[in-house]
């Protein structure tokens, strides 16, 4: 198929999904087609194909409505949206009041992404720093991340991981990490100690949604001279103060 053709089935598809969305009861194939101008057996190969990966459901009567998936989808980019708007002023106050670089990050895979970032040095946050991806069994924000999960789901998550060992205090193994888990999960925070850096430090807590699943977490970091270690429980602390005030304006009850 060439990539005109691709380019109209995505456009019509999305005619679909906008039909749809306006019709709680659900249509028939001949239905849409007719409401798209598209011949009916186009629309059926298209449907079948949506309906197939979850993005429309079949009804018994027939007809064809959103699919959980789509909902899915959306919702997860709602919240991401709500998580941003709601942590942003955790995250500057984090910088602030302890002098140290803050992060917001969610897990994709094996790594984490940050989503929200204010420096220590500046107010103004560094937009091209914001989507950048970390290893997430090197970072405190990945730990907290990957706490949300059984040993089991651990191991698949990073089954493809290569534990690449960036300093002599690197987690090398997913022994390693399953056994760092078990810590974060009993304390409620977690620290990356010069184990992505020689000479850096990071504290993170995570941040839970009205389920009480981690959908994120929160992070403080800076060099060992600035992060000191008798630094390191303070600031774990205020932390996960941080991370629980951002976790109940997302619905969580302790």
């Amino acid at each position: 198929m060439s990539s005109d053709n691709n380019v109209q089935s995505i456009d019509r598809a999305l005619d679909i999904i906008e039909v749809l969305s306006q019709e709680n009861e659900g249509l028939g194939v001949t239905e849409i087609a007719g409401r798209i101008g598209l011949p009916k057996s186009t629309a059926h190969r298209i449907i079948t194909t949506m309906a197939g990966r979850g993005y429309l459901n079949k009804t018994d009567r027939g007809t064809y409505k959103i699919g959980l998936k789509l909902i899915e989808a959306v919702s997860c980019y709602i919240n991401s949206l709500e998580l941003q708007t709601e942590a942003r002023p955790y995250v500057a106050q984090t910088t602030s009041e302890l002098g140290l670089t803050s992060h917001l990050g969610v897990l994709d895979g094996d790594q984490v992404i940050y989503i929200e970032k204010m420096d220590v040095f500046s107010n103004v946050r560094r937009y091209s720093q914001i989507g950048v991806r970390v290893h997430a069994y090197s970072c405190s924000l990945g730990k907290c991340l990957l706490s949300n999960y059984s040993a089991p789901q651990v191991r698949k998550i990073m089954v493809n991981c290569s534990f690449i060992k960036f300093t002599k205090k690197t987690l090398g193994s997913v022994d390693e990490l399953i056994a760092d888990l078990d810590k974060v999960r009993s304390r409620g925070w977690a620290i990356d100690d010069e184990e992505a850096e020689i000479g850096h430090r990071c504290i993170g807590a995570p941040i839970y949604d009205y389920r009480g699943d981690i959908i994120a977490a929160i992070s403080a970091s800076g060099p060992t001279s600035i992060l000191t270690v008798d630094r390191i429980e303070p600031v774990a602390q205020y932390v996960r103060k941080q991370a629980l005030e951002i976790s109940k304006s997302m619905g969580y009850i302790e």
